[in-house]
């Protein structure tokens, strides 16, 4: 079995299934959820220690009228509110008297043996 590669802290590559970009130390990928490689605790480390922000949405277009269109954009902000990242992640059209559901997570991924706040591991 090959050692696991030691990487800093938000180093990503390529899923080799869906190449989805992903945290280099991810042992399963949280787009495909396939595995990455096995080892020891693999399964553990792909749980997320606390999610912080999770939140979901339904919109519904009545039945009359033209279709909706609607684009899933996600913005990242850092701490002075300047925009890190901002991603279109999907995009589509409401028929009449369709509907879709969005759901929305920031999952938290901390080492071993860090200690969480109450407040934050409760979530």
């Amino acid at each position: 079995m090959s050692p696991v590669r030691q990487s800093s802290p938000g180093s990503t590559r390529s899923c080799p299934h869906c190449r989805a970009t992903i945290l280099e130390s991810a042992a399963i990928c949280p787009a495909c959820k396939k595995y990455l490689r096995f080892e020891p605790g693999a399964a553990a480390r792909a749980t997320p220690t606390f999610s912080p922000l999770a939140v979901e949405g339904t919109i519904r277009h009545p039945d009359a009228g033209e279709p909706w269109e609607y684009s899933v954009v996600v913005v990242i902000k850092n701490e002075k509110g300047e925009e890190v990242k901002r991603q279109v992640v999907g995009v589509g059209a409401l028929q009449p008297n369709e509907g879709r559901t969005f759901s929305f997570a920031v999952e938290v991924f901390a080492p071993p043996g860090t200690r969480v706040p109450g407040s934050l591991a409760n979530r």
